[in-house]
C-alpha cells in the first residue's frame, strides 16, 4: 500500500505532472464566472508553467543537485576498510534486450552504477551484492558479468525501495559478519540512501555517482531541456523522501530493525533467484 501510495504522490506532486496539474487548475478557474476566480486562474497557471520552466533549466536543476549531492566521493587512494560493495538498482533495465541476444540489459542511469561499482570492485577486490526488484537485480547480474568480468557474491531481489534495499541486504549480509559496506548509488539518493542502511546496522561508506562537478555559467543553462527537468525532479524527490523518511521513523511507522541473525525475507514479494550460468565468478 505504502509503495503503490509513494507511486501515485510521485506523479501527481513532483515535476512535470504535478506543475501541470496546477496549471490546468489555473486555466479550469479563468473560464469560471467572477474577478477572483479568474485573478487566481491566472496566477495558478502562470505559477505553474513558470515554474516547470525555470526546473527545467539547468542552472536551476544544477543548483538542486548541488544542494541534494551532501556526501563527498570516495578517495580510493585511501584504504576503504570495507567488508562488501552494495550496487542499489534505480527501476532501470529491460527485461529483454534484442542488441544483447534477448538477455536483460540496463539503462543508463542504472549502468552508470554499475559502472563504478564494477570500478571499486577491481580496485579492492571486495565481494559485491546487487539489491533491487527482481528483474532489475537480474540485469545487473547479467551486466556485471557480461560487460565487466564482475561476479555477485549476494542477491537482494526483493526491495521494491531504499527502505528495504537496507533492510533485506542486513538479513543477507549480516550473518556473514559485514559489518561495513561501500555504498554506490546515484549522488542524489546517496544522503538518503546511507540513513537507511546506517539505521539498519551498517558502517557505511558512500561511494556516491554522477556528482556534479565546477561548471562555467552560458546562455544555455537558462533554456529549459528534458535532462535537466530530470535532474530537478531527481533531487526534489530526495528532499521530500529524507523529510519522509524522518517523520516515518520519528513516530515508529517505518523504523529499521538491527538485524543480528539470518531471517527468512518475506515470501510475498520475493520471487525465486534465477542465476543465468554466465560461466563467470559468483554467477
Amino acid at each position: 500500500m505504502l509503495i503503490a501510495l509513494k507511486s501515485v504522490l510521485h506523479t501527481l506532486l513532483l515535476p512535470p505532472g504535478g506543475l501541470l496539474l496546477l496549471a490546468a487548475a489555473g486555466a479550469l478557474l479563468i473560464r469560471r464566472d467572477g474577478a477572483v476566480a479568474r485573478r487566481s486562474g491566472w496566477a495558478l497557471l502562470i505559477a505553474g508553467l513558470a515554474s516547470l520552466w525555470l526546473l527545467a533549466t539547468p542552472l536551476v536543476a544544477n543548483e538542486l543537485s548541488r544542494i541534494a549531492q551532501r556526501c563527498p566521493p570516495l578517495d580510493l587512494t585511501r584504504p576503504v576498510e570495507a567488508q562488501a560493495i552494495i550496487i542499489l538498482a534505480g527501476a532501470a533495465s529491460r527485461d529483454v534486450a534484442p542488441e544483447y541476444g534477448g538477455e536483460p540489459a540496463v539503462e543508463l542511469s542504472l549502468l552508470e552504477r554499475l559502472n563504478y561499482g564494477a570500478f571499486i570492485a577491481r580496485r579492492t577486490g571486495l565481494p559485491v551484492l546487487v539489491s533491487g526488484s527482481p528483474s532489475d537485480v537480474l540485469a545487473m547480474r547479467t551486466s556485471l558479468a557480461r560487460d565487466f568480468n564482475i561476479g555477485t557474491r549476494w542477491v537482494e531481489d526483493c526491495s521494491r525501495d531504499t527502505f528495504e534495499n537496507a533492510e533485506f541486504s542486513a538479513r543477507l549480509l549480516k550473518p556473514a559478519g559485514v559489518r561495513r559496506i561501500v555504498l554506490v548509488t546515484s549522488a542524489d539518493h546517496e544522503w538518503r540512501a546511507m540513513q537507511e542502511f546506517a539505521a539498519a546496522g551498517f558502517s557505511v561508506v558512500p561511494a556516491p555517482v554522477g556528482m556534479s562537478g565546477p561548471h562555467k555559467i552560458t546562455a544555455e543553462d537558462f533554456m529549459p531541456d528534458a535532462l535537466a527537468l530530470a535532474s530537478s525532479t531527481a533531487a526534489l524527490y530526495e528532499f521530500i523522501g529524507n523529510a519522509v523518511r524522518g517523520i516515518l521513523a520519528g513516530l515508529d511507522l517505518r523504523r529499521q530493525s538491527r538485524v543480528t541473525g539470518s531471517g527468512a525475507l518475506p515470501q510475498s514479494i520475493c520471487t525465486p533467484i534465477y542465476r543465468p550460468r554466465l560461466g563467470l565468478p559468483g554467477g
